[in-house]
């Protein structure tokens, strides 16, 4: 999995790619845009065309079905969701994309995991303390 991700909140399509070649020139090779940005579809779908196929682009706030297949049909091959919907994951996965549900319990990680999950998103990270966090990744697989 990849260690760092960009999120582009509240860009517009018309900036999306000058930003999305800095980020890339600086070593950063995932980058998400919120759907609820702007036209974050259209955004998308202008740095897969723009840009290496290396590159993985990708939607955040992914909350059903329906917007996996928007995210699929103009080329973004990563799924972040702020919450751990399993209809959600399932279906990423069944158009082999990249799954990164959120999660906050164990019980959130391990349904996650077990229905297809690539990583797993903390959401609201803010919240877990650094002794939740090592609790909770003790139990995890690597």
């Amino acid at each position: 999995m990849r260690e760092l991700i960009a999120i582009l909140r509240g860009i517009t399509p018309k900036e999306v790619c000058q930003v999305a070649e800095v980020l890339i020139q600086s070593g950063i090779t995932t980058i998400e845009i919120p759907l609820n940005s702007p036209n974050a579809l259209k955004s998308i779908e202008l740095m897969v065309k723009s840009f290496d196929k290396e590159i993985v682009f990708g939607a955040g706030t992914v909350l059903n079905k329906i917007q996996v297949k928007d995210v699929y049909d103009c080329g973004g091959r990563l799924i972040v969701s702020p919450n751990c919907n399993i209809d959600v994951i399932k279906e990423t996965k069944c158009k082999n994309l990249i799954s990164l549900p959120g999660v906050f319990t164990a019980s959130e990680c391990f349904s996650a995991l077990e229905n297809g999950a690539d990583g797993l998103k903390f959401f609201p990270s803010s919240l877990i303390q650094p002794d939740g966090f090592r609790a909770i990744k003790a139990v995890l697989p690597k």
